[in-house]
């Protein structure tokens, strides 16, 4: 095992405090993170997790093997927001139809998203109606050990049952019930109990079970698909030590939203139907984001989804490509808040296009002491993107006039994501935004020359701003030889 598997340190937010992570088979690191609810698009805030996981994904496989490393998230495509997201959209289709294509159509837009914010595919993304079985199998054992029971036609989580529930939220039992806002639903034992299954009428998709037809409730989903993929898919393949764990597995994640109730019931259901210590050993979780200082809501017009951050100008009048999104998220460490900016997109594009520059004079070379300063010191303390970004900065200015260095620090850079493309692909993508040819670029500098040899010099200033607002960027600079001033141009998000 590499010597910096040693160095990782991980904030748990079950334990309250950062510690050395332990694996309970280094053979097989185990991670789930909660994926999407396929009815609608995925915003800038849904980026961020997906974005933090993948790095946490990629240091992982760097650290013990990407072989050794098994990364399930999920999509939940069984949600009641679908239902009337279906119903909206599609109200003359039957409503199975119009589910399936609206699950269809988000789930198609997500992984389109995603693949350009440069995120590698999980090892499995399960779907919630794949794994109804599973629920359903779940919910009977937490009835049959007393942890659930039935009530006019939904099946409850009994939360009175579990001695220590609210443990990661740090919420005990007798605080929510004074808290409830609402009163205690008739068929409820406790305020804080929480659906498993509910009944389906013939207008709501549903499926056959011990307690009639009906869908499942949203946090058993999880519980099912990370037991699935993470214990009964791989618990003949974990050394001793780890099957004395049954049920357990090393990491889950997710947004700093999920922790109550998500996470909390989650962990109650897993813990309680399989009489488990533990569900995940280690939780991590990523901060809240907001837009320009504000709370993201469509009420406030700040309302941005990845798709519109890349294909449109509706964020700071331009398009905005994957990896640039990327670095300005992980500018800031995973577990603080960010205020998401035009500023800080602009910052993220200058760095990359930096990068970029010295990337383009790249050599298949690696540099160890480079990956262990990256890896041993920055993202192994708690995933600390922001100093790992600091560092990559000041080892590009030290290798700038380097040639045979600048392969190694794309190496160092692609443990992050970054620098996935070649220089060529990247200046390509950003002529793509541009809508004038080179003839006509070419015209228009030599209009401007024109006028400034003619001592217009507002002309040569306008032609200058328009064309910076269409993306290309003069540069004047004196012929050494000639003595003459010559324009080149070059594209500028």
């Amino acid at each position: 095992m590499a010597r910096t598997t040693q160095n990782l340190q991980l904030y748990n937010t079950l334990t309250r405090e950062k510690a050395r992570f332990k694996p309970l088979d280094p053979a097989h690191i185990r991670l789930y993170v909660c994926g999407p609810t396929v009815y609608d698009f995925a915003h800038i805030g849904n980026a961020r997790p997906v974005i933090v996981f993948d790095v946490l994904y990629r240091l992982l496989s760097h650290l013990f093997g990407r072989e050794h490393v098994t990364y399930v998230r999920n999509i939940t495509d069984v949600d009641d927001k679908i239902n009337a997201r279906a119903l909206r959209d599609f109200p003359d289709l039957p409503l199975n139809a119009a589910i399936a294509k609206v699950t269809k159509t988000t789930a198609d837009q997500f992984h389109a998203d995603v693949a350009a914010l440069g995120c590698l595919e999980p090892t499995h993304e399960p779907r919630a109606t794949d794994n109804i079985q599973q629920m359903q199998d779940m919910i009977a054992a937490l009835i049959a050990k007393g942890h659930a029971y039935e009530a006019e036609g939904e099946v409850l989580f009994d939360t009175a049952s579990m001695a220590d529930y609210g443990a990661l939220s740090k919420r005990n039992l007798d605080e929510q019930q004074a808290g409830a806002r609402i009163e205690v639903e008739a068929h409820k034992r406790n305020a804080a109990d929480f659906v498993l299954w509910k009944g389906s009428s013939e207008t709501e998709p549903g499926w056959e079970s011990p307690w009639g037809r009906g869908r499942p409730g949203w946090h058993i989903e999880c519980s099912a698909m990370s037991n699935r993929y993470l214990w009964d898919a791989v618990a003949d393949q974990l050394s001793d030590d780890a099957k004395a764990h049954a049920h357990e597995f090393d990491i889950h994640g997710g947004g700093l939203d999920l922790i109550f109730p998500h996470h909390e019931n989650e962990i109650a259901q897993s813990r309680c139907a399989h009489d488990a210590g533990a569900m995940a050993r280690v939780w991590m979780h990523n901060g809240f984001l907001q837009v320009e200082g504000e709370k993201m809501s469509k009420s406030l017009g700040n309302f941005i989804t990845i798709n519109e951050l890349l294909a449109t100008d509706k964020f700071g009048g331009r398009k905005w490509p994957g990896e640039v999104l990327r670095l300005a998220m992980l500018m800031t460490h995973y577990r603080e808040p960010i205020d998401f900016s035009v500023r800080k997109l602009e910052e993220a594009s200058n760095i990359l296009e930096r990068w970029y520059q010295l990337a383009g004079k790249a050599l298949p070379e690696r540099d160890a002491d480079w990956e262990n300063e990256i890896v041993d010191q920055a993202l192994s303390n708690d995933l600390n993107t922001p100093d790992a970004i600091r560092r990559l900065s000041t080892l590009a200015d030290a290798v700038r006039d380097q040639p045979e260095a600048a392969g190694r620090f794309k190496q160092v850079a692609n443990l992050l994501g970054f620098l996935t493309q070649t220089k060529s692909e990247w200046d390509a993508a950003k002529r793509a935004d541009v809508t004038l040819s080179d003839d006509e670029i070419l015209a228009q500098i030599a209009a401007r020359h024109a006028a400034r040899q003619a001592k217009d010099w507002a002309e040569g200033d306008r032609i200058r701003d328009e064309l910076l607002k269409m993306g290309i960027q003069l540069k004047d600079a004196k012929n050494p030889e000639t003595g003459e001033i010559e324009t080149t141009w070059e594209v500028k998000r």
